[in-house]
């Protein structure tokens, strides 16, 4: 449960953020002292302290003893992030389905115009490791090594290290999604799963670009709809 403080800091640590994002407070400058904030804002000074260290664990703020807190040097320039903790609700899962539907839709056509014997063997080590799981946990970890696996082919190291980048959270969560279903339910939603990806894995082992890229944009379509509608209460198909 998010306590009081918690979100308060949290509301603290997206102002800076926008300030810094927007250039009003660059690289080393100072950040106001924490009685101007707690002024300012009407917070504790607890908030303040919680909301600078979670600024100094993403970069953006250095502290020098007995000077302050300051702008950390690159701060604008961090690098793009999903954290685990902005994965938790349906809208959030939705937020990222739709920019892996571009993502996903140009790898799937690279890869199959680059593909080799290797790159094909490992999709279809994950796939069958997809198929043959009844462990979720396991499903999408090979589900990720498949998505990774493509990436891989595409022969470009910035999308291979992107996929690492955002790592797990490329797969949406199927406990979210599959939460309080039927056995029945898992196992359909599955199967579903595997038919799309063997789909993608025979157009790029056809090297056929245009029919993975369909493929891969038909497979994110469905997942965002299943998902909308999840987040609409509705039962999804």
């Amino acid at each position: 449960m998010t306590t009081k403080a918690a979100s308060l800091a949290d509301d603290l640590v997206k102002q800076f953020e926008r300030r810094i994002e927007a250039g009003d407070m660059p690289p080393g400058s100072r950040f106001p002292t924490e009685k101007a904030i707690t002024d300012s804002f009407g917070v504790s000074r607890t908030v303040v302290r919680e909301a600078f260290a979670r600024l100094a664990a993403r970069g953006l703020l250095e502290s020098r003893r007995g000077s302050g807190a300051y702008v950390a040097e690159g701060a604008r320039y961090q690098a793009f992030q999903v954290t685990p903790e902005e994965m938790g609700g349906m809208g959030d899962v939705i937020k990222l389905l739709e920019m892996r539907m571009a993502l996903e839709t140009e790898i799937a056509g690279l890869a199959a115009v680059r593909r080799t014997d290797e790159n094909l063997a490992e999709m279809r080590q994950w796939l069958e490791t997809m198929r043959a799981s009844a462990d979720i946990d396991e499903a999408v970890a090979a589900d990720m090594a498949f998505h990774r696996a493509i990436a891989a082919a595409t022969r470009n190291d910035y999308y291979l290290r992107f996929m690492d980048f955002l790592g797990i959270r490329l797969v949406p969560p199927r406990r979210l999604f599959l939460r309080d279903r039927a056995d029945t339910e898992h196992r359909a939603y599955a199967r579903e799963i595997y038919r799309d990806h063997e789909s993608i894995l025979l157009a790029i082992t056809a090297q056929d670009a245009a029919r993975a890229r369909l493929a891969a944009r038909r497979h994110m379509k469905k997942s965002l709809e299943r998902h909308r509608q999840v987040q609409a209460g509705q039962a999804p198909d």
